[in-house]
This record gives C-alpha cells, sequence and structure tokens, in this order.
C-alpha cells in the first residue's frame, strides 16, 4: 500500500500516515472493540485492520461524465481485467452458456465436453452479428450466426459455411473464435478479455485467503434483481463503499447499526473492505437504546429475524441473542449446521469491494454479491445487480439460479419478488440519491469533490486504481 502511496505522489512518510489512518471517529468503540466483547468471537480473518491514509487532495469529477475518460475506461480497463460473468451453476452441464455484456461489448462463456469453460468475444467472424442477442443463459450444441448461418462449435473451432464455395480464402484453421481467458473461484466464472496481466489468484489476492472459510462457492442465488441507474459505473458503486451517509440519506438506521465508527481496510489494489457492527448503537444519536431496544429494532434484511419473545439475558447483548435466534432460524431454513458461525458472520455486514466492479458479503444474514457495469457508450448510465447467495443444503440439491428480475428506475426494489420491503426502501434511499449525484457533478462549480480520510478512504482508493491503470497502460504504449 505504501508503495502505491509513493507511486502516486502522495505523502509517503510512514508515521503521518500511520498517524492520519488512525484517526477515529471519537467517543465511540471500534468494530475490533465492539467483536471482541460477543459471545463467539470472529475468525482471525476479521480480527485485525488495515487502514490507509492516501492523502486529502481534491478529486476532480470529469471522471464521472467525460466521454473520452469512459472511453478509455472501456480500453484499459473494461478489455484488461478480471470481471465476473456468471455462477457455476448458471452453466452446469456441456453446452450451456452464458452471454455477458458490458459497455457495448459482448462475450459468451460455454461450458465444454470436459467440464471446462471456455469464452469467446459474441461476434460473427462473417460480418460480425452476435450469436446471442442479449444477455442471459442458454445451452446448444454449437454457436451459429442468426445471420448468414455461419456456424462455430462450442469449443470455437469453424463448423461449417454456408456456400463454402464462395468462402475459399477462408482458411478454417486460422478462423476460430477469438478467445478470451476464463479463471474460477468461489462458484464465480470470471473472464478476462485480455491475453495479459496476473492470473485470476494473482489479481483476486487477498480475497481468497481471506474466503478460505467462508465457502462462497457453496452457494446459490435466492434472488437476483437487476436495475438501470441514471449514473456513472463509479458513481453508482461508490454510493456502497462507505457508511458516511447513513447519517442523512438512512436516519432509520441509526438505531441499531454502527455507521461512524465503521471499518475500512486497503488489502491490495484490488481489494478493500467495509466492517460494521450491527445490534449496537449509532455515535450520532443523542438518547442510546438498551440492550433490549437494540434487540426490537435490528434490521437484517429478508429472514424473519426479529423473533417472537427474544430478550435479553443477564450479561448478554443483543448481538448475541440475535446471532443466537438466526443460527437457529437460518439453520433450520437452509437445512445446514450454524453452531460453528460467530456472531459477527450472523449479523454484521462485512463488504469486500473487488476491482473493477464486484461486492461480495461473506456474512449469513446479508448474503449479497454486487455488480455495476457501464451500458453501452453512455458514461450516465449502469447497471446495478444484487444477487443474494444462501447457503446450499447440506443434502439434496441446490435450487437452479432464478432469472434476474428487472426494476424499472422509477420502482421500488421491494417490488422485486423475495426482496424485503424494509432492505428495498434502503436501496431505494441509496439509489435516488444518484441521478442528482450525477447531474450535480456536470454543475460543479469547482470542478472537484473532497473526500474524508478514513471514512471515504476506499472511494480514493478506487480512484487512484483507476488512474493507476490508465496511466500505466499509456506509458507501457498498449
Amino acid at each position: 500500500m505504501l508503495e502505491m502511496i509513493r507511486e502516486h505522489g502522495l505523502p509517503s512518510a510512514v508515521d503521518d500516515a500511520a498517524e492520519l489512518a488512525a484517526v477515529r471517529c471519537p467517543d465511540a468503540p471500534s468494530v475490533q472493540e465492539i467483536v471482541a466483547r460477543d459471545l463467539v468471537p470472529p475468525p482471525a480473518v476479521l480480527a485485525f485492520e488495515q487502514p490507509a491514509y492516501l492523502g486529502s487532495e481534491p478529486v476532480s469529477v470529469d471522471r464521472y461524465f467525460d466521454q473520452s475518460i469512459f472511453e478509455a475506461e472501456i480500453e484499459k480497463i473494461w478489455k484488461r481485467t478480471w470481471q465476473w460473468v456468471c455462477r457455476e451453476d448458471h452453466i452446469p452441464e456441456p453446452g450451456d452458456f452464458y452471454t455477458y455484456e458490458v459497455a457495448h461489448l459482448s462475450y459468451v462463456v460455454v461450458r465444454q465436453d470436459d467440464g471446462s469453460v471456455k469464452g469467446f468475444v459474441n461476434s460473427c467472424l462473417h460480418r460480425s452479428t452476435k450469436f446471442k442477442r442479449g444477455e442471459g443463459v442458454g445451452s446448444g450444441n454449437d454457436l451459429r450466426c442468426p445471420y448468414h448461418g455461419w456456424t462455430w462449435e462450442n469449443d470455437g473451432s469453424l463448423k461449417s459455411v454456408p456456400c463454402a464455395w464462395d468462402f475459399a480464402h477462408v482458411d478454417p484453421a486460422k478462423t476460430r473464435l477469438p478467445e478470451v481467458r476464463v479463471g474460477h473461484w468461489g462458484g464465480f466464472v470470471f473472464i478476462n478479455p485480455s491475453p495479459h496481466g496476473p492470473s485470476l489468484d494473482e489479481f483476486l489476492a487477498p480475497l481468497p485467503d481471506h474466503f478460505a472459510g467462508w465457502d462462497i462457492a457453496n452457494r446459490n442465488v435466492a434472488v437476483h434483481v437487476a436495475k438501470e441507474l441514471p449514473c456513472n459505473w463509479k458513481t453508482a458503486q461508490e454510493a456502497f463503499l462507505e457508511s458516511y451517509h447513513v447519517l442523512e440519506t438512512h436516519p432509520q438506521l441509526l438505531k441499531g447499526v454502527g455507521d461512524a465508527n465503521v471499518q475500512y481496510d486497503c488489502h491490495s489494489d484490488h481489494v478493500t473492505r467495509f466492517y460494521a457492527a450491527t445490534g449496537v448503537n449509532s455515535p450520532h444519536l443523542a438518547q442510546p437504546l438498551t440492550e433490549e431496544q437494540l434487540l426490537a429494532t435490528m434490521i437484517l434484511g429478508d429472514t424473519d429475524s426479529r423473533g417472537s419473545g427474544l430478550t435479553v439475558g443477564p450479561g448478554e447483548t443483543a448481538r448475541t441473542v440475535m446471532a443466537r435466534h438466526l443460527r437457529k432460524v437460518m439453520g433450520a431454513q437452509y437445512k445446514t449446521d450454524l453452531s460453528h458461525v460467530s456472531d459477527s458472520e450472523m449479523i454484521d455486514t462485512i463488504e469486500y469491494h473487488v476491482f473493477p466492479n464486484m461486492v461480495l458479503f461473506p456474512g449469513l444474514s446479508l448474503p449479497m454479491a454486487y455488480r455495476f457495469r457501464p451500458i453501452g457508450s453512455d458514461p450516465n448510465r449502469t447497471l446495478f445487480e444484487i444477487l443474494f447467495l444462501r447457503p446450499n443444503p447440506a443434502e439434496g440439491l441446490a435450487p437452479e439460479p432464478p432469472e434476474p428480475y428487472h426494476v424499472a428506475e422509477h420502482e421500488s426494489y421491494a417490488s422485486a419478488p423475495g426482496f424485503d420491503a424494509a432492505m428495498g426502501h434502503v436501496y431505494d434511499q441509496d439509489t435516488d440519491n444518484l441521478r442528482a449525484q450525477q447531474a450535480g457533478f456536470r454543475a460543479s462549480a469547482t470542478g472537484v469533490q473532497h473526500l474524508g480520510n478514513y471514512q471515504e478512504a476506499r472511494i480514493r482508493h478506487f480512484q487512484m486504481v483507476v488512474d493507476k491503470y490508465l496511466s500505466a497502460q499509456d506509458q507501457a504504449g498498449e
């Protein structure tokens, strides 16, 4: 991390950076102090901090709407980084495919006869028509162009050309579909359109180590919701990288969620973390709630988490009681043993961001995955997806992943099947800000924004990595 600070010309004095990175909300316990008192303590991966002071300079706002910057991001980020396409469960059998689109780019991944997966550019080598016209799953014996019928095998080799006598100049051996790199981790299928750069494991590090005890691969997609947002792809995900907005945007969450004392960690260029304690008072509350009151007001998503008749016993906390209750309820619901899961993993908000556009929650009460993608060639449009990844049953088959449910911009997330109304309202509050923010970037009189040194460190980190990709690839002459 210090190498990244020095590379970008930010303060490199270790003592100064460490001192500034240690600044926290005064008169409020840290997340580490809160979870240290839990009955079932968190695993080692949650028992440390990795803050980073990355400077205090203003950040330009043109990066959110400038067309030339957007086009450079497509070329130098989206065409050259690993990105999640689908879950393994989306393409379980040979011939199953998933079409993935980002900006104006389109790719298709296909399960092979030997169980491996290959990825191709979704464009016919005859006259460029897409094989698959829209994103989603399907199955077939080959990849056939719907315009003139040129057909490739699922392994990318040319299978047939109608009126082949007219194409004697086309060498089948040299007419394989252009491939993209494919990687697998945690039940996800990734692609990288570039043949160069790190392997997926190298790119994700230290994420695989952090998730070693969470078995994210052994989960199924229970809910999949998608919504188009009127903002840049970076604007959208930055709304979920900090908790500073809770006080103004989500006042109902102050009763039961630590906001100003959230923990923010920067682990590598590609991985950062947000760790928020639930079942505690916000530092902003003038009249803190009792443990009994905290228990009654905890909001934990789409599970029946309130429970009837729950009380806080002597020496207990609301956190302990709620975690114990959820182990029982969710264990029965998903037919799996949760007795070993810590209080924190049961109830807290643990959020990892993976560059450029993936957010993962390993906890069980909020088991989400987010994905953010630019739509077409417009820097002001983004597709935001929310997936709930529930534990697979200990016995029997996991359910098949559902089709994504598309929520219109004017509709509430709560309108989606399986989406809890209270959570839907929170997401509505989050995304209602985005149109005004995107317009505000263009209206700005100064052309810059000012970020908090700690609470918005992950946003600065994210923007620094974006800039690093753009400048490094320019210097390399790619």
